[in-house]
């Protein structure tokens, strides 16, 4: 694929715009994700619950679905208009990627499937739900779409995902091309011979919406966690506290990554990553470059606080499977701080509806 074709996919996806993941425990999954994280049920369909964040533009951003196994069900990516999703999807079908339209789901339009090089399911949309609140949830901030919750935690949006992946350079070199992701991080193994471990990814002004990790067992297609903006680090201190009084199992944190600077704290649910970021900014001039010594900090995951595990990402990938992983339950959640809003796009203007 030519350099003019990968300029050519530059702004065309807005976002990340809803996530699905599988749960073997419907009950607990949702008493995670609402009583403790605060987010809201919007609907239930074929076995499945729809539910947001207070501060979500849409109808959903997770969707939970039982199944036998826990894992990762889709990955929604919004276009930046109804003709650049047909350009995506073509750009994806020459890439062997593309899997097909379907019809889309509660409220979400027609989509195009498609799977990264590694199996992740993933899909473009353009037409979606807008959220309106009942009279009962409007929020006197005109800006905010729904109140804040008087339970939970809660977290304002969803975020971003990080994948599992056997081979960084492939998958990330494809979303670039295809979808017009710009790297804006990434992690070399300098000692053994320059292979990429990590790379962080974006498609508008926040630092990331997707992270890819190196895969150790040599696996495909598997999630590391899925990210919810939070707020401040001190909401970080008080999620903590609340995940100790009410038995939810920290795995590391609170404390800063050495990487990204992002403030985070990983608990099981499954996995919920509760994250405070670094500010959003004007995208750098090319990908920041991590070799040598920045692998051990990778290895460490955080820069200063309390210590923990030696492991590139703590914990590990969330779906079954992994060496040594088979007792954890499935999914990583945390919150995060930005600059940007979620329903304004790149530079501050408001997004298209």
């Amino acid at each position: 694929m030519s350099a003019r074709d990968t300029a050519d996919a530059r702004f065309e996806l807005a976002h990340m715009a809803h996530a699905e993941l599988y749960t073997p425990d419907m009950e607990g999954s949702l008493w995670f994700f609402t009583q403790l994280l605060g987010m809201r049920e919007t609907a239930r369909h074929q076995g499945s619950v729809y539910l947001r964040c207070y501060e979500d533009p849409y109808h959903h951003s997770l969707k939970l679905t039982e199944r036998d196994q826990p894992g990762l069900g889709n990955v929604g990516w919004r276009t930046t208009s109804a003709e650049a999703l047909e350009r995506r999807a073509a750009a994806l079908d020459a890439a062997g990627l593309g899997l097909g339209w379907t019809k889309g789901d509660l409220g979400v339009g027609r989509t195009f499937a498609f799977q990264s090089p590694d199996g992740h399911p993933m899909e473009l949309v353009w037409d979606v739900e807008r959220y309106t609140a009942p009279d009962e949830l409007r929020s006197r901030i005109l800006t905010r779409r729904s109140k804040r919750p008087l339970q939970g935690l809660p977290p304002r949006r969803l975020d971003h995902i990080n994948l599992m992946a056997s081979d960084v350079t492939v998958q990330k070199e494809l979303f670039e091309q295809t979808l017009g992701f710009g790297t804006r991080e990434r992690v070399v193994d300098g000692a053994g011979g320059g292979t990429e471990i990590g790379a962080w990814m974006s498609v508008n002004v926040l630092g990331h919406e997707m992270a890819i990790m190196r895969d150790q067992t040599g696996s495909k297609g598997r999630l590391h966690h899925l990210a919810f903006w939070y707020g401040v680090p001190q909401h970080n201190t008080d999620a903590a506290e609340l995940c100790r009084e009410y038995g939810i199992q920290i795995e590391a944190g609170p404390d800063v990554h050495g990487i990204t600077q992002g403030a985070f704290l990983y608990v099981l649910e499954g996995r919920a990553d509760l994250r405070r970021g670094p500010r959003a900014g004007a995208p750098p001039r090319g990908a920041a470059r991590r070799g040598g010594r920045g692998r051990d900090r990778l290895r460490r995951g955080r820069a200063r606080g309390s210590p923990g595990r030696a492991r590139g990402h703590p914990g590990g990938p969330c779906r079954d499977g992994a060496p040594g992983r088979e007792a954890r339950p499935p999914h990583r959640v945390r919150p995060r701080r930005r600059a940007g809003r979620r329903g304004r796009g790149r530079g501050g203007r408001a997004r298209r509806g």
